[in-house]
């Protein structure tokens, strides 16, 4: 469903802890990551299955065990198999408060100029534990669990750099002025879905022929932009479904659908069931 926003909007944790954890599973609402990206930072968990995960350009199989690291700004998504995974977002700045022997390494990660690798439990199992534990004392919240948590993230971060799990960021401005102008047009689809939206003016706000935009969006989203436009129309959809009582009508007009029957259709193409269904499932 779309609770999460190309620009994601959602608060996580709160003000004096900016650290959230969520578990996913098949029938979570929030299980099929759509394309996004935020300012905080993101640990991925996959505890079964497997996950086709899309982060920038580059897309990879992640499967049970793996543990993924996403820095803040950073495009992703993709689709989970039949898995349940963990995800913790968290506000790296919390590391920094009132540390000064750390607060130096924390800025270059903040400001890129160290970039940490995407897949971390190829390389050490302790890596492994480490999330494991501070999967744990997220789920808990036992008393004293925000100790264990910035403890464990603390100790995570030490791994990396002891195991030399990063780089130095060398700056490629031709693929980040590529990847902004994605980030543009996705921004503008979540806030026009609703309207007539043609591939010519996508590619526009990309500033991209439409033949290289189509051919360079799919390769980051493996989809076609019409095609991806009537996922989220879809996902959209199924949130109003989901939470308003309004009408299979109503929602496809509010949607972007000027016909009912092919908003049907199309929402049994991307769901496996069709609307009325949807309704009645119990998630």
């Amino acid at each position: 469903m779309k609770y999460i926003e190309y620009k994601e909007q959602r608060k996580h944790g709160t003000f004096n802890f900016p650290i959230a954890f969520y578990h996913e599973q098949p029938r979570s609402p929030r299980y099929h990551m759509t394309y996004h990206w935020h300012t905080e930072y993101e640990i991925i968990r996959i505890l079964s299955g497997s996950f086709h995960l899309t982060i920038n350009n580059e897309t990879n199989v992640y499967h049970a065990g793996d543990i993924i690291f996403i820095t803040d700004g950073v495009l992703h998504g993709g689709t989970p198999v039949d898995c349940v995974y963990d995800c913790i977002v968290f506000d790296l700045q919390i590391l920094m408060k009132d540390n000064h022997a750390c607060a130096k390494i924390i800025q270059d990660i903040t400001d890129h100029k160290i970039l940490i690798h995407n897949l971390l439990s190829a390389h050490d199992d302790g890596i492994c534990e480490l999330v494991r534990g501070l999967c744990e004392a997220l789920s808990s919240r036992s008393t004293g669990y925000e100790f264990k948590v910035q403890g464990y993230l603390y100790q995570l971060i030490g791994t990396i750099f002891e195991k030399h799990l990063y780089e130095q960021n060398r700056d490629d401005a031709v693929a980040n002025e590529r990847l902004n102008s994605i980030k543009n047009v996705l921004a503008y689809i979540s806030e026009n879905y609703y309207n007539n939206i043609k591939l010519e003016h996508l590619a526009k706000i990309a500033g991209m022929n439409e033949k290289y935009f189509c051919r360079y969006f799919r390769s980051m989203t493996e989809r076609t932009p019409i095609d991806y436009l009537n996922y989220y129309r879809i996902e959209c959809a199924c949130e109003m479904l989901s939470t308003k009582d309004i009408s299979i009508k109503e929602v496809a007009l509010s949607c972007g659908f000027n016909d009912e029957s092919y908003f049907i259709k199309t929402f049994h193409k991307y769901k496996g069931i069709t609307p009325k269904q949807f309704m009645t499932s119990e998630f």
